[in-house]
């Protein structure tokens, strides 16, 4: 199967899908206590617009899951055509006792790949997490690659990927975000999955 259909199939599967859950979550929130929305109105905010800030903010945990996990997996799919043996992989953290073992996205060759479609954490714990990960990752004989393919907006959001870009710099390893995400996909792969998912985006909004 060509690879634009196969990721058009995953696309149209993820969608069904984030469509249906959303739906499900909608309707549970119709059956739902709303007695705080006495505070949204203190603030100013009115019965309905504080219902719709429920809906929507539901709503966007369930986009944000799906797009994470279909990018994600779409990038997967690139390097699977053009390596057949990537796959994830768990690995031991030789480092302490939890996590146990740390996921690693794919494995393509000697590279340990990280994909994030975005990472807007501002926790100062992640960098510790993530250092423990790379670690771990060079201990199994990896390289660590983060492939991030959008970056974040927020001024501290952004410290902490800058810090863990010096991390990965600090064990050999390397980070790729934005259009430099998006060209590594391409020169490792030879799939333009940015086109791909540019084309696929038009067709969709071209149905509504």
């Amino acid at each position: 199967m060509d690879i634009k259909n196969e990721i058009e199939m995953l696309a149209e599967r993820y969608a069904t899908e984030l469509k249906r859950v959303i739906a499900s979550r909608v309707l549970d929130m119709e059956k739902d206590e709303q007695s705080h929305v006495l505070i949204y109105r203190v603030l100013g905010i009115s019965v309905e617009e504080g219902r719709l800030i429920d809906v929507y903010q539901n709503k966007g945990r369930f986009v944000y899951k799906y797009a994470g996990s279909f990018l994600e997996e779409a990038a997967k799919l690139c390097f699977k055509r053009k390596f057949p043996e990537s796959g994830s992989m768990r690995i031991p953290n030789t480092l302490g006792q939890r996590p146990r073992t740390f996921e690693i996205d794919c494995i393509v060759q000697s590279d340990a790949l990280e994909i994030k479609w975005r990472d807007a954490t501002t926790d100062g714990d992640h960098i510790t997490k993530e250092h423990t990960r790379m670690r771990a990752v060079s201990d199994a004989g990896y390289k660590p690659v983060r492939v991030m393919f959008y970056y974040p907006n927020r001024e501290q959001a952004i410290r902490i990927q800058q810090t863990l870009e010096s991390l990965y710099r600090s064990v050999q390893g390397e980070y790729h975000y934005g259009d430099a995400a998006w060209k590594y996909v391409l020169n490792r792969t030879e799939i333009n999955l940015l086109g791909i998912l540019t084309d696929l985006a038009n067709k969709r909004d071209a149905r509504k």
